[in-house]
């Protein structure tokens, strides 16, 4: 891309186009990648699960010791003038908070002006042939920091482990750390096993992903078991069924797991049941639940 789109975007208040929007390169954002972030889905112009993405921010925001420069009140009115602003229905918009502008130094400045900026770009929601067939991933060691629950912008370890996946050919990479399952790269990940919905507990190693309550009150809904608890490697190697969650995945099937096929008997390497109640019952969430 050589130049950047006219798409009106948010920064600090204006509306401009987004090929106008500029920020200091002392800002600590740039510098540091010191902030926080979140991606909220929108369909038909209404926001899926915005209070909970706005309580999640907070605590982001509140572990990085940056003030929230809004109530979620004015993040509603602020993302829907946005939102109105852009040609297609159903959108992403990415909003990110940093601490502000300051001389470099690793010590947290006091009384800066948090940075506010927002964007929002036509959702790419996954495939038909995805859904129908499901997805390739592969498995890395997970390198990252220790603190995966904060949505920050440092996301370098991020970047690297979905470039491997696309090396690979790949939709994501499920990372594990120490034989045990974290997460994907953008995603969370679930097994099924007999029957049941699996996740790992919740813990600073990984991000809470907003999908995750959702699919805990879907199982409850169309009765599947639910169950968080430490996933070993073996575990997600002999799934029935393998799961990705996030905004823009929904809940997505893998049924190719490092060359091999996810699954046993005659749903080896297809998508499996518990997905197919989870996707009709998600995509009635989404009519139920946008504001």
């Amino acid at each position: 891309m050589t130049e950047l789109p006219a798409t009106l975007c948010h920064l600090n208040g204006r509306l401009l186009p987004l090929r106008e929007a500029t920020v200091s390169v002392l800002d600590r954002g740039f510098i540091f990648g010191d902030g926080a972030y979140e991606g909220l889905p929108v369909y038909g112009r209404r926001f899926f699960r915005f209070d909970e993405h706005m309580a999640r921010l907070a605590r982001s925001l509140e572990k990085l010791r940056i003030p929230n420069p809004h109530t979620p009140e004015q993040w509603l009115a602020l993302l829907r003038e946005l939102v109105a602003a852009q040609p297609a229905d159903d959108q992403m918009v990415y909003l990110q908070v940093t601490r502000g502008v300051a001389l470099r130094d690793h010590v947290m400045p006091e009384g800066l002006v948090p940075t506010v900026f927002a964007m929002a770009n036509p959702l790419k929601a996954p495939t038909a042939e995805q859904r129908h067939h499901g997805v390739v991933c592969i498995t890395a060691r997970d390198l990252r920091w220790q603190h995966g629950d904060i949505k920050s912008t440092s996301l370098l370890g991020n970047v690297l482990a979905r470039q491997q996946a696309a090396d690979h050919g790949a939709v994501e990479t499920v990372m594990l750390r120490d034989g045990w399952l974290t997460e994907a790269s953008q995603s969370n990940v679930w097994v099924v096993h007999e029957g049941a919905l699996l996740g790992p507990p919740r813990s600073e190693l990984l991000l809470e992903g907003i999908r995750a309550e959702l699919l805990r009150e879907l199982c409850e809904e169309v009765g599947i078991a639910f169950n968080r608890r430490p996933i070993a490697e073996a575990d997600v190697r002999a799934a029935d069924e393998l799961l990705l969650s996030s905004a823009s995945k929904e809940v997505l099937p893998v049924t190719r797991l490092d060359g091999e096929q996810v699954g046993h008997g005659a749903l080896r390497g297809k998508p499996g049941p518990v997905y197919g109640r989870l996707y009709e019952a998600y995509q009635r969430a989404k009519r139920e639940q946008s504001i």
